[in-house]
Protein backbone atom coordinates (compact mmCIF):
# COMPACT_ATOMS: atom_id res chain seq x y z
CA UNK A 1 0.00 0.00 0.00
CA UNK A 2 1.29 3.16 -1.01
CA UNK A 3 1.71 6.23 1.33
CA UNK A 4 -0.32 9.19 0.44
CA UNK A 5 1.80 12.20 -1.86
CA UNK A 6 3.12 14.83 1.16
CA UNK A 7 4.29 18.08 0.51
CA UNK A 8 5.89 20.95 2.65
CA UNK A 9 4.36 24.10 3.91
CA UNK A 10 5.89 26.67 5.52
CA UNK A 11 4.62 28.41 8.59
CA UNK A 12 4.95 31.42 10.78
CA UNK A 13 4.79 31.21 14.54
CA UNK A 14 5.60 34.60 16.76
CA UNK A 15 7.72 35.41 13.77
CA UNK A 16 9.58 32.14 13.67
CA UNK A 17 9.06 30.07 10.11
CA UNK A 18 8.92 26.50 10.05
CA UNK A 19 8.78 23.91 7.55
CA UNK A 20 6.36 21.08 8.13
CA UNK A 21 5.35 18.14 5.86
CA UNK A 22 1.92 17.40 5.56
CA UNK A 23 -0.65 15.24 3.19
CA UNK A 24 -1.77 17.49 0.09
CA UNK A 25 -5.46 17.09 1.40
CA UNK A 26 -4.34 18.33 4.48
CA UNK A 27 -2.53 21.57 3.53
CA UNK A 28 -5.10 24.66 3.86
CA UNK A 29 -6.29 22.92 7.27
CA UNK A 30 -2.75 22.88 8.18
CA UNK A 31 -2.49 26.76 7.51
CA UNK A 32 -5.65 27.55 9.12
CA UNK A 33 -4.40 25.87 12.24
CA UNK A 34 -1.12 27.54 12.37
CA UNK A 35 -2.53 30.76 11.85
CA UNK A 36 -5.30 30.13 14.89
CA UNK A 37 -2.44 28.88 17.21
CA UNK A 38 -0.34 31.91 16.09
CA UNK A 39 -2.87 34.32 16.83
CA UNK A 40 -3.56 32.69 20.19
CA UNK A 41 0.06 32.81 21.15
CA UNK A 42 0.64 36.26 20.27
CA UNK A 43 -2.85 37.29 22.10
CA UNK A 44 -0.93 35.14 25.10
CA UNK A 45 2.40 37.29 24.94
CA UNK A 46 0.55 40.72 24.24
CA UNK A 47 -0.76 40.05 28.06
CA UNK A 48 2.64 39.13 29.34
CA UNK A 49 5.50 40.82 27.40
CA UNK A 50 8.02 39.15 29.91
CA UNK A 51 6.95 35.51 28.90
CA UNK A 52 9.17 33.34 27.27
CA UNK A 53 8.25 31.94 23.64
CA UNK A 54 8.35 28.07 25.72
CA UNK A 55 5.77 29.15 28.31
CA UNK A 56 3.30 31.08 25.77
CA UNK A 57 3.49 27.50 24.14
CA UNK A 58 2.24 25.75 27.10
CA UNK A 59 -0.30 28.30 27.96
CA UNK A 60 -1.87 28.51 24.00
CA UNK A 61 -1.40 24.41 23.89
CA UNK A 62 -3.43 24.39 26.90
CA UNK A 63 -6.20 26.90 26.54
CA UNK A 64 -6.96 25.32 22.91
CA UNK A 65 -6.69 21.81 24.75
CA UNK A 66 -9.79 23.29 26.89
CA UNK A 67 -11.49 24.81 23.71
CA UNK A 68 -11.07 21.23 22.48
CA UNK A 69 -12.45 19.30 25.50
CA UNK A 70 -15.59 21.92 25.76
CA UNK A 71 -16.27 20.81 22.11
CA UNK A 72 -16.28 17.65 22.93
CA UNK A 73 -18.01 17.68 25.69
CA UNK A 74 -20.89 19.63 23.96
CA UNK A 75 -20.60 16.77 20.87
CA UNK A 76 -21.41 14.30 23.46
CA UNK A 77 -24.34 16.08 24.51
CA UNK A 78 -25.77 16.71 21.25
CA UNK A 79 -25.57 12.93 19.95
CA UNK A 80 -27.27 11.92 23.52
CA UNK A 81 -29.70 14.19 22.96
CA UNK A 82 -30.08 13.46 19.55
CA UNK A 83 -30.01 9.17 20.12
CA UNK A 84 -32.92 10.40 22.98
CA UNK A 85 -35.12 12.52 20.07
CA UNK A 86 -34.50 9.34 17.64
CA UNK A 87 -35.66 6.79 20.36
CA UNK A 88 -38.52 9.15 21.01
CA UNK A 89 -39.57 9.17 17.60
CA UNK A 90 -38.90 5.60 16.52
CA UNK A 91 -41.54 4.97 19.57
CA UNK A 92 -43.99 7.04 18.58
CA UNK A 93 -43.89 6.15 14.82
CA UNK A 94 -44.05 2.14 16.25
CA UNK A 95 -46.98 3.46 18.55
CA UNK A 96 -48.89 5.72 15.48
CA UNK A 97 -52.31 4.01 13.65
CA UNK A 98 -50.84 4.39 10.70
CA UNK A 99 -47.87 1.61 11.21
CA UNK A 100 -50.50 -0.49 12.30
Amino acid sequence: MSEAPRQTAEINLLGQSYVISCGTDEYDALMRSAEYLDRALKGIQSRSKAMSNEKAALMAALNIAHELMREVEARKESESRLAALTEQLDKALIDSPVTR
